[in-house]
């Protein structure tokens, strides 16, 4: 058996891509590796919580669109639901909207000539079941942790600061 190299006391942060880590702000690329990790594990989530809930062919755009829609109970255009989201493929998110419709979750109607979505009590009680299950196996380990909710909000609006740094910089990269 040989004998273990002793780690050293420094690791540097934590990040997929070294190269990029090399650079001038090594903690962005240590953000970045967090936030795909956060998102990967989030979209996991929202797929196993709303097949829990007894939709298991739900994607995880469908599950944000349906959350979406059911949001303050009013109905919404295609391009409210892309702004609010923040996604940029509109065909996507209409496409997760015809899903939505099929499994009769959502119904379409229309305000003067543009099309909404509105969602039906089917789409209201699936979304009414994930609240109970994501109190259950999500928030209650969450408050386990102890953060202070002030906390998590902090991060939370440090985190949409960021994704208009990443507009802005995607932006900039495609004039290039």
């Amino acid at each position: 058996m040989s004998p273990t190299k002793p780690l050293p006391d420094d690791l540097g942060p934590i990040v997929s891509s070294g190269h990029l880590a090399a650079g001038a702000m090594p903690a962005l690329s240590e953000f970045e590796f967090a936030m795909s990790m956060t998102v990967h594990a989030f979209h996991r989530w929202m797929v196993r919580g709303m097949a829990a809930a007894g939709l298991p062919d739900l994607s995880p755009l469908d599950v944000l669109v349906l959350h979406n829609v059911n949001h303050r109970a009013k109905p919404k255009r295609l391009a409210d639901i892309c702004l609010v989201l923040n996604i940029e493929d509109t065909h996507l998110v209409n496409y997760a909207l015809k899903k939505l419709e099929r499994l009769k979750l959502l119904k379409s109607g229309r305000k003067g000539k543009e099309k909404t979505v509105t969602v039906t009590p089917a789409g209201e009680e699936a979304c009414r079941r994930y609240a109970q299950i994501r109190e259950q196996l999500l928030v209650k380990s969450v408050s386990a942790t102890g953060l202070d909710p002030t906390r998590l909000s902090d991060i939370a609006a440090a985190m949409r600061s960021f994704s208009g740094q990443y507009d802005q910089a995607a932006r900039a990269a495609a004039s290039l």
